[in-house]
């Protein structure tokens, strides 16, 4: 008898494959464009070079997006249903490198950056068994409390000055979509369900119309066709100081993604292995590389999109391929690029808001299969839930530090993860965690 795939290599009919994966598409897109966007505004580039930087930018995702849904033999790419996009903990370095060296250094450092990833992939790797649900949980849980923030930054706005700033009318657009997807993700059945955040988007654009968010005004100023220019800005240049930043972003990227990975073998029951684990983090390598190259950025797993497949139970590798392709197309076709653009913000951010906050209840869930009984392993979650989310609650803590102390001080994740990671390691795997507990090892005669 054959034995039946599992969900994750199991193939949708066409019609479902192509619908979840423009849903997916739709929830990563504005996060993914927003590095470009940002850092072409502190770079002081003119719109057509940040137009290059988006285009390049969703078509190195795309490809990476495939690499890790499809796999490359036994090279890179986890298999599983990932959707990747540019990293938000890469920005501030760049812009520091940018405004210190130019923007030469920028991608020659990325692209070092990618090399020491592709490098360091399988021994990360091999650090997985230090990575249990104690772990993984209370990062995933830091995660999806920290990304709350950026979807009520989506509703209300990034500028405090705009009249449009925290308006009722946006935040209630962005309550109206929170309802119209719970609705179908609760009382939906089957396909009804797994669709409810894509029916909440549209709906959302739908009600945005007549209240003027949806701009389409430059859609028909952006060109069909365009293709990234491999060292748009000159040839690389790799200042010592801009090469060790940007390896230790990707140090940091590794970290997220290894949460990330765990956490979609959780929810998919996939069972990830090392190998499986290290040609996942090759991947995030070579989106450096190819970044790099192309002008783009680096790329990470998306934590929205992880929630998204915990809340439409759709575990099929090939809807997040079908994702990367659409991304790839977007890539090369600015025009189809710009109509997804014109989703408002709002809208996003209201479906945001119920994926991130799956992301934290996965978290959760995963906890519960780690000791919290034990008062050693809840001290544990609570010190590292409170330092990674200090970063988010208190925005301002670390600022007097010096720049390169900021890379990794202003990400909750980054010191969540080190703190549940080191407090682990010491109590749970060593000596330190005998004494702690008061518990007596057996003698051994010899």
């Amino acid at each position: 008898m054959a034995v039946a795939a599992h969900p994750v290599d199991t193939r949708l009919p066409f019609g479902r494959q192509l619908t979840f994966g423009i849903q997916h598409v739709l929830i990563m897109y504005t996060g993914c464009v927003t590095v470009p966007l940002v850092f072409g505004a502190a770079a002081g580039l003119d719109r057509g070079t940040v137009g290059l930087l988006i285009s390049a930018d969703l078509l190195i995702a795309g490809v990476i997006t495939l690499i890790q849904s499809l796999g490359v033999a036994k090279l890179a790419g986890a298999r599983l249903p990932i959707v990747c996009g540019a990293t938000f903990v890469g920005l501030n370095p760049m812009i520091l490198i940018a405004a210190e060296y130019g923007l030469q250094a920028v991608y020659g450092s990325m692209m070092v950056g990618g090399v020491v990833g592709v490098a360091l992939a399988w021994p990360f790797a091999r650090m997985v068994r230090f990575f249990p649900p104690l772990v993984t949980g209370t990062v995933l849980t830091v995660v999806g409390i920290s990304l709350i923030g950026v979807a009520g930054g989506l509703i209300i706005g990034a500028d405090p000055t705009a009249s449009s700033f925290a308006a009722p009318s946006h935040i209630g657009l962005a309550a109206v979509v929170v309802v119209i997807a719970v609705g179908f993700l609760c009382l939906g059945r089957g396909v009804w369900s797994q669709l409810g955040v894509l029916i909440a988007l549209v709906a959302g654009i739908v009600i945005a119309i007549p209240m003027g968010l949806v701009d389409t005004g430059g859609i028909g100023a952006t060109d069909w066709v365009g293709l990234p220019r491999p060292f748009h800005f000159g040839a690389p240049e790799f200042p010592i100081t801009a090469v060790v930043a940007m390896s230790i972003v990707m140090a940091v990227v590794f970290a997220e993604s290894t949460a990330s990975m765990l956490a979609i073998s959780e929810i998919t029951g996939k069972p990830l292995g090392k190998g499986d684990l290290a040609r996942g983090l090759v991947g995030d390598g070579l989106s450096g590389v190819l970044g790099g190259i192309c002008t783009a950025f680096i790329d990470t797993i998306f934590n929205q999109n992880v929630g998204s497949v915990a809340a439409t139970r759709v575990y099929s590798r090939y809807v997040t391929a079908t994702s990367g392709a659409i991304l790839v197309l977007l890539g090369v076709l600015p025009r189809f690029g710009a109509i997804v653009a014109a989703v408002p913000e709002p809208v996003v951010g209201g479906v945001g808001l119920v994926l991130f906050a799956t992301v934290a209840i996965v978290g959760v869930d995963t906890l519960r299969k780690a000791d919290l009984a034990d008062r050693v392993n809840a001290t544990i979650v609570a010190t590292a839930l409170g330092v990674g989310l200090l970063p988010v609650m208190a925005k301002d803590m670390f600022v007097k530090f010096p720049d390169s102390a900021q890379i990794l001080l202003t990400s909750g994740v980054t010191l969540g993860a080190a703190t549940a990671f080191v407090l682990n390691l010491l109590f749970n795997h060593t000596r330190l965690g005998v004494l702690a507990r008061g518990v007596v090892p057996p003698r051994v005669s010899l």
